[in-house]
């Protein structure tokens, strides 16, 4: 046994350097694992940009929403680092082309209804409206649009250095290309094991996400989930400053098929990616490389609806989505043992990132939060009964 800690985080990607952020904030003896390098592309949290909004239309997320961007704010009052950026958003639905399907509550009266509850300021347009306001996209004139003032980007990547500096700043040791083998439960503690050292912590915060059943401790059943390679583009547009933060909103398009864009930013392009519709793999059998099919849809859309928005293709990123039955994040402390407080974030989890690593930092140490968190409990239907017919959003 080389040493002993009160807090290990154990994947230190979007959430896990949050949690180490917020743990080490709180109390002395904290440490942090990471398999790969810092920043690394293999997970699900790097990149430029992530959106960040208001919008919702389902009420844990609706709940936690505004905490979120105060979280943020927090972050960036103790660092001195700007990481989001208003943009503006919008959410954009292809009525005809979204006909028939059973897209549940993901669609304008969802969102609106979260709104409504909230008192979050928004406003509907027509296509007519939208197109007068944002005359980069092209409508067929059917489509319905949410607008809401909030919604902007915040910097995946810089926002994870960030946290990564702060904690170490509060006292946290950051163990890099060091893969945790094994979690074992003792009267003592719980040992968190390496390739050179084995610790003994109090608690462990585990934000593996793609890698979370196999680090899970002997006698834990695993999750149900799938992990799927999804990807984005960035489009190297020759019109900068039609599609510059000041000018060009972040979107969302629900249709056939639901793709989200960004403006210029990180790169000195665009991004325009699909929701979902990836293969599925595994943590460690994916590829990185990019689908040709969903990279030509990609294109076919932004020829018909935005067309400024293409230029030659800068590249294309793949990362990975880790998704429950219900597509609903998991957090909570293991059955098998309460010390494990474990995060799941579904595909969707990044803007709620810092919000997610306090919840988990307050769950893991004291086994309460003042945050609305109860949906994603361990006790779901979705995660213990198998025959829960899997949804995801569409």
């Amino acid at each position: 046994m080389n040493r002993s800690f009160r807090t290990a985080v154990v994947g230190l990607g979007g959430i896990g350097s949050a949690a180490l952020y917020w743990s080490a904030a709180s109390e002395p003896g904290v440490v942090g694992f990471e398999r790969f390098d810092l920043g690394h592309g293999r997970g699900a949290s790097q990149d430029h940009s992530r959106i960040i909004r208001l919008a919702q239309h389902e009420e844990p997320y609706a709940s936690l929403a505004p905490a979120a961007y105060e979280a943020w704010a927090h972050v960036e009052a103790a660092s001195g680092q700007r990481l989001l950026t208003r943009t503006g958003g919008l959410v954009i639905e292809d009525v005809a082309a979204r006909a028939g399907l059973d897209t549940g509550s993901r669609n304008i009266g969802g969102y609106t209804a979260m709104f409504d509850r909230h008192g979050v300021e928004y406003e509907l347009w027509s296509a007519e409206r939208a197109a007068e306001r944002f005359p980069q996209f092209r409508f067929g004139g059917g489509e319905q649009v949410l607008w809401q003032a909030e919604s902007g980007i915040v910097d995946a990547a810089r926002a994870n250095a960030v946290h990564l500096a702060l904690a170490r700043a509060h006292g946290a040791e950051v163990r890099a290309r060091t893969p945790v083998r094994k979690l074992v439960p003792t009267a003592a503690g719980v040992e968190v094991v390496t390739d050179t050292e084995t610790c003994l912590v109090e608690r462990v915060i585990l934000t593996a996400d793609a890698w979370t059943n196999e680090l899970l401790p002997d006698g834990e059943p695993p999750f149900p989930l799938l992990v799927t390679q999804e990807q984005v583009t960035y489009y190297a547009t020759p019109h900068l400053k039609e599609f510059s933060p000041a000018n060009f909103p972040v979107f969302m398009w629900h249709g056939e098929h639901n793709f989200y864009g960004f403006p210029v930013y990180g790169e000195v392009a665009t991004k325009l990616g699909q929701h979902l519709g990836g293969h599925p793999v595994t943590a460690d059998g994916r590829t990185f490389e990019a689908d040709p099919v969903r990279r030509e849809r990609q294109r076919e859309f932004l020829a018909e609806h935005v067309p400024g928005f293409l230029g030659p293709e800068l590249y294309t990123k793949t990362c990975l989505y880790t998704i429950p039955p219900d597509q609903n994040f998991i957090l909570g402390s293991l059955r098998t043992d309460p010390r494990v407080t474990v995060f799941v974030g579904a595909g969707h989890a990044y803007k709620f990132a810092s919000l997610m690593g306090r919840v988990l930092a307050e769950l893991s140490a004291t086994g309460t939060t003042a945050h609305p968190v109860g949906a994603f409990g361990l006790d779901r239907a979705a995660l213990n009964d198998p025959g829960f017919a899997a949804r995801y959003h569409r």
